[in-house]
């Protein structure tokens, strides 16, 4: 990793990127020639070290950023519903748009759990290794270095990856609610779902997130993260039987996993693995968001049993397709991909 002092010359601007949205934030394109650097730390440990803590950083930022995204979007959606009429009725009244707003929230309030517990972890293994410039950590307290570390590791891609597929979510059907208008510059629904667009894509597309966090989903890491969440929460009895539901998707997901280990395939295993991201994620924020509506019944509940039924609907679903794969649909989907019918 190099720094470079602009006022030394030899990098200028070719020009500003014309983009779809963030218009707030300009990007551009660098030219260098015969630019002086200096080198910034140690060697090789520019990529494998610097890089991808920058990334990591950034991608808690993008899930951040996705989260506001997703709130503004739910935001502007529940205000024309409640605004709009047709046929005599305010169309929130209409079951396809108060089952859009309830998705949109329960994705909005589960993401935001999400967020926060891997921020939580990012917070503890950060503070320690400050601890640790001032002085040797105590037994004890490099285990908990390591814990939160690949806690904080396992966990940014899952937040980075689901909230800014739910910021895209969020924002298309807060479009879809305003209807014709939702297509019309003047709308604010409009410059959300062009600015939500970059999330997936920045800072490590979500195929990456999905690359970054498998190792920690087919080793065991998630699954038994999961089965501690579950084991060691204590809700009150108004989500009890939101937690004994998800409680049943566990060995659902835990046979879909062993089942993609068993085929010995890495093509297969690639194949298969946005699937069980998605379901990893799904019951990580299933138990978050009941673990938040047991303290805040008053704000959580409606969208912990939004959510719970979401992740019923997708981990089952997503069960399904995994224990009917073969190896041999491989070149099936392959050709159908190439396919000009």
């Amino acid at each position: 990793m190099f720094i470079y002092d602009k006022r030394q010359g030899g990098v200028d601007v070719r020009h500003i990127e014309h983009k779809l949205g963030i218009h707030g934030s300009p990007t551009c394109e660098l030219t260098y020639k015969n630019a002086k650097a200096e080198l910034c730390g140690s060697t090789r440990l520019g990529l494998i070290k610097y890089v991808m803590a920058l990334m990591n950083g950034a991608r808690l930022g993008i899930a951040a950023q996705s989260v506001g995204v997703e709130q503004e979007a739910y935001n502007e959606g529940l205000a024309y519903a409640k605004e709009r009429q047709q046929f005599g009725d305010k169309i929130i009244n209409f079951p396809a748009v108060y089952d859009m707003l309830s998705r949109m929230k329960a994705k909005l309030d589960a993401g935001r759990s999400l967020l926060y517990e891997t921020a939580a972890y990012v917070d503890v293994y950060k503070c320690l290794e400050d601890i640790e410039r001032d002085r040797k950590l105590t037994p004890e307290e490099k285990q908990e270095l390591k814990k939160y570390q690949r806690l904080a590791d396992a966990f940014t891609p899952l937040a980075k990856g689901m909230n800014s597929e739910y910021a895209n979510q969020n924002a298309y059907d807060a479009i879809s609610i305003h209807g014709g208008s939702g297509f019309i510059m003047e709308y604010k629904s409009q410059r959300l779902f062009r600015d939500a667009r970059i999330f997936s894509i920045y800072e490590g597309t979500t195929q990456l997130q999905v690359v970054a966090a498998i190792r920690y989903i087919t080793n065991g890491t998630m699954l038994n993260n999961i089965k501690d969440m579950a084991a060691n929460m204590v809700c009150c009895d108004c989500v009890a039987a939101l937690k004994a539901r998800v409680e049943k998707l566990v060995p659902i997901y835990e046979d879909a996993l062993a089942y993609v280990k068993s085929l010995d395939n890495q093509d297969a295993h690639d194949f298969l693995a946005r699937r069980l991201y998605d379901m990893t994620a799904e019951l990580v924020m299933s138990l978050l968001i009941i673990r938040d509506a047991s303290k805040a019944p008053e704000l959580f509940k409606k969208s912990a049993n939004v959510y719970v039924r979401m992740t019923e609907e997708d981990v089952c679903g997503k069960a399904a397709y995994i224990k009917n794969f073969k190896v041999e649909d491989l070149e099936n989907f392959r050709a159908a991909s190439e396919s000009e019918e």
